[in-house]
């Protein structure tokens, strides 16, 4: 197996918390140039937070953010995207009365890293379920599509890096495994770097280059997916 390569993304000893309630502690975690990371974990261990943190919507308490070579932990969250990090939340949010191109057509007008409306088409080749819904309003699509156009919709930022928070939840198998296609597709024909946070196990291994584990706001486990041992990990992840 080849190398991995140095990170385009390192946190080191993030500090994160809400109030008086501490959430992160400590966490340092790389994403590799060109590769996939997979963060794993249950529900409610940070996971959001760290995401939220790295695209400047929560502030740290203390620690350090890097993207290439630039320090962008005090930059405000519109200087990170046009720097390059684009942000698939859960939720599928999308303008609903909107229809599927004008969804896409919006970011690319906002997008100071768009290359015009023509970067759509370009999208749109990684996603064709979505060609054949270019006029119906998204709030009309259902959960695997609506996610599918939440990741076409961060794609036409023509990212260096993207975050997808969850992207297989609560989807139908059949849109899942399209998702990860693109996925794929993205990491190895556009070499784009992806930080995904994932609980299914199967779908994370696939797809990744480094995995990393968090509990309790710390990471606890890690490493090149050479090393990953699923038995470990789903202990790790139990409730």
């Amino acid at each position: 197996m080849t190398a991995v390569a140095a990170p385009i993304l390192s946190v080191e000893d993030l500090e994160v918390s809400y109030g008086s309630t501490q959430v992160l502690f400590g966490v340092s975690l790389g994403v590799p140039e060109g590769g996939l990371c997979c963060l794993m974990g249950r529900n409610g261990v940070g996971k959001t937070t760290l995401l939220q943190t790295i695209v400047g919507l929560q502030p740290p308490a203390s620690g350090t953010i890097t993207l290439g070579d630039e320090d962008i932990t005090k930059r405000a969250a519109f200087d990170r995207v046009a720097a390059g990090i684009a942000y698939v939340p859960q939720g599928r949010e999308s303008f609903p009365y909107l229809s599927v191109y004008e969804n896409l057509r919006v970011v690319a007008e906002a997008s100071e890293r768009s290359s015009g409306f023509g970067v759509i088409d370009e999208v749109l080749e990684r996603f064709p379920r979505l060609k054949k819904l270019l006029d119906r309003p998204s709030g009309f699509l259902s959960g695997g599509e609506a996610q599918q156009l939440a990741i076409a919709r961060a794609l036409v930022t023509k990212p260096r890096l993207l975050l997808l928070d969850e992207p297989t939840e609560g989807i139908q198998p059949s849109i899942i495994l399209e998702i990860e296609d693109a996925i794929a597709d993205l990491r190895l024909s556009a070499g784009m770097s992806i930080l995904l946070v994932e609980q299914y196990v199967d779908f994370a291994i696939r797809l990744a280059d480094t995995y990393a584990v968090m509990d309790v706001g710390r990471i606890v486990a890690g490493g090149d997916i050479a090393t990953f041992e699923r038995g470990r990990v789903q202990e790790l992840m139990a409730v």
